[in-house]
């Protein structure tokens, strides 16, 4: 397994905890090129997840997406192995403030 795969295990195992609906998009040529990793909804809130390894950042495409989900009012998050127990947080406050950007 590699360490963003683990990552993604990691997410997923949250995600089950609070009941999150989400999916994993596989783009594979026929999809949208640059779609975070994970997709979902909790408590009537969009969010998106891009997971990565260490100190990988999104590429210039994922940026793009994760910028055009912030605009239309939901929550992107980049995770990776130092921040991910922040998501069941920052989800849960962000629905309480629905529709409001968290930096």
């Amino acid at each position: 397994m590699t360490p963003e795969s683990r990552v993604k295990t990691k997410v997923k195992k949250i995600l089950d905890e609070i009941d999150a609906y989400y999916f994993m998009p596989a783009t594979a040529g026929y999809g949208r090129s640059g779609v975070p990793d994970i997709v979902g909804c909790y408590d009537g809130v969009f969010f998106s997840i891009e997971c990565k390894a260490g100190n990988n950042k999104p590429t210039a495409l994922q940026e793009r997406e994760m910028r055009l989900i912030t605009d239309a009012g939901g929550l992107t998050m980049v995770v990776n192995e130092t921040n991910i127990n922040e998501i069941e947080t920052t989800i849960k406050k962000f629905a309480r403030r629905k529709g409001t950007v968290i930096a």
